[in-house]
């Protein structure tokens, strides 16, 4: 029996008309580098879901595995309000997943998400399903259409 998070990111993508291949690690895939290494793919093929706070909202960052997250293009993306680093309490809230096993979509809530054009690059990337251990594969355009997400240079 899969976990209830893992059955929730499912849900999710079955509703968007997506079928994903749910794949466990048990290790886990905590880093994009531990997931490259696992799934033996480049580390740039790693979806980082990243949440930050955006005044009194949350929003999500899908950045490459090989960047580090710019925030002030975030903010210039999301509006021009600077963004913050939340607590895990607050990711958890917000999305319904813990950090480190954060979906691209699927979230307790309707969130602003942004992905790292550098994914586009790629034929196929990898991206958390509610764990630590789980991931799956996805195109990057099916990506930016499932989660709703703008594409914008996100790299520092």
């Amino acid at each position: 029996m899969p976990h209830p998070n893992v059955r929730r990111v499912v849900a999710a993508a079955t509703e968007q008309g997506l079928d994903v291949e749910i794949r466990e690690f048990p290790d886990g895939t905590r880093t994009a580098a531990e997931a490259a290494a696992a799934i033996g793919v480049e580390v740039g093929q790693i979806v980082k879901s990243l949440i930050f706070g955006h005044g009194p909202d949350l929003v999500v960052a899908l950045v490459s595995g090989a960047n580090q997250l710019d925030e002030s293009k975030l903010s210039a993306v999301a509006g021009g309000a600077a963004v913050e680093r939340v607590d895990a309490d607050r990711v958890r809230a917000g999305t319904g997943y813990p950090i480190g096993g954060v979906p691209p979509f699927g979230h307790a809530q309707p969130l602003d998400t942004y992905l790292d054009e550098d994914l586009l690059g790629y034929d196929e990337v990898w991206a958390a399903a509610g764990t630590w251990n789980h991931v799956f594969a996805i195109a990057p355009q099916r990506l930016v259409e499932v989660s709703g997400a703008t594409v914008a240079p996100l790299a520092r």
